[in-house]
């Protein structure tokens, strides 16, 4: 079995927290970290942007992440949301097999 982390952002902490709820409760993912406090510096529609946003991190199994990034798509409020899968090479067993569990 493969493991990854979805990384997302979202405009709020309570945005994310909603994502993070319909992730887990839907067992796309089996825990989802919200990390307040980051901004991004990004170019949107052609003009230099800058704002805070909250950084979201998802512990999936890789057979998760197409579904997972569809059901973000869905219910995120940005026009563009940021779904990237990054592969886990390695870890602690149980961690993962709990990861296992939590998505099975």
């Amino acid at each position: 079995m493969s493991y990854c982390l979805a990384y997302m952002t979202a405009a709020s902490v309570e945005e994310a927290k909603t994502i993070g709820r319909a992730l887990v409760g839907e067992k796309l993912a089996a825990c989802v970290n919200v990390i307040p406090g980051m901004v991004s510096v990004y170019r949107w529609e052609g003009a230099l942007e800058e704002a805070e946003e909250v950084v979201l991190i998802a512990k999936t199994r890789a057979e998760k992440f197409d579904a997972l990034a569809r059901r973000v798509a869905e219910i995120h409020p940005y026009d563009t949301p940021c779904a990237i899968r990054l592969d886990i090479s390695g870890g602690l067993p149980p961690f993962l097999d709990w990861i296992a569990g939590e998505t099975g």
